[in-house]
């Protein structure tokens, strides 16, 4: 076993490798050969003990700790693309969503799936609101939930940026209040995100698109802030660093890119995959405590 950064930073390529980064320098320091399939998404536990890789029609959990190239546990039950995947707070638990119309809750200390939702169309994406009950989300793009539950995002692939206000129902159901609608970009927008809670009281909300840039918005009246510039080829996926401070963003140029919030300046690239970057995992912070 050998020791890892504090700061754990992952993407996943069209090459079909997952590769593990020092942050700070832009050395690649571990690379996975994920040869079965693409990567859709990455998620760190939050213990930063594993790595979720979402594949076709699988997960595989790599430990981060260990230079192991094989997965310690796989979960097989979708039946399509895996196109999500995230952590319960406490680590417990794991949430997916798939191409095969199902969200599906895995209890990581036993094998199988524990609990399953329909969906009428292929799931996207799925978030987990700060009360850790899921919810299953509409066939969008991408969707984020700000970290107090306060606000959600749906963005969609002409660009647009629908915004609501959850107001408390029943036990069971939240209410959706049409709070704005954004046109972020011309083209898909491929993520969007909403800032930590340690970025208050700024409060931010990125979007990454097909038109090469993410951009950063102003939640508190939806201004465009900054504009980020440099990468050559669709942004698929950002992460935020646990402060807000910084961003980490993946392309098809084959780059992750690290980027100043209070800037816009590009700091660093992560340069070594040879085919598209579809996604990134960044965990910068401590562990949680739920």
């Amino acid at each position: 076993m050998t020791q890892q950064p504090s700061v754990i930073l992952a993407t996943a390529s069209y090459d079909r490798s997952i590769r593990f980064w020092e942050a700070k320098s832009g050395r690649c320091y571990r690379t996975i050969q994920y040869p079965e399939t693409q990567v859709n998404r990455l998620e760190i536990t939050p213990d930063k003990r594993f790595l979720a890789a979402a594949g076709n029609p699988h997960i595989r959990l790599f430990d981060v700790e260990s230079n192991n190239p094989q997965p310690v546990m796989n979960y097989e039950s979708h039946t399509n693309n895996v196109m999500a995947v995230g952590f319960q707070c406490d680590g417990k638990w794991m949430y997916s969503g798939s191409e095969d119309g199902t969200v599906k809750i895995w209890d990581l200390r036993a094998p199988g799936c524990q609990r399953e939702y329909e969906s009428r169309a292929a799931v996207n994406t799925v978030v987990l609101h700060p009360n850790q009950v899921p919810e299953v989300d509409t066939a969008v793009r991408s969707l984020t939930v700000m970290w107090d539950g306060s606000l959600v995002v749906a963005a969609n692939n002409r660009g647009t940026c629908y915004v609501w206000r959850l107001l408390q129902g029943t036990q069971t159901m939240t209410n959706f209040e049409p709070l704005h609608k954004l046109q972020a970009h011309d083209g898909y927008i491929l993520k969007c995100l909403l800032s930590p809670e340690l970025c208050e009281p700024n409060r931010y909300l990125a979007t990454a698109s097909a038109d090469n840039t993410v951009k950063i918005w102003n939640v508190g009246g939806f201004t465009l802030e900054k504009v980020l510039v440099g990468h050559q080829r669709w942004v698929w996926d950002c992460v935020f660093s646990v402060d807000g401070a910084f961003l980490i963003t993946a392309s098809s140029d084959t780059t992750a890119r690290l980027w100043s919030m209070s800037t816009g300046e590009n700091l660093k690239v992560y340069q070594g995959h040879h085919k598209a970057t579809t996604c990134c995992a960044l965990h910068d912070g401590a562990e949680p405590s739920c």
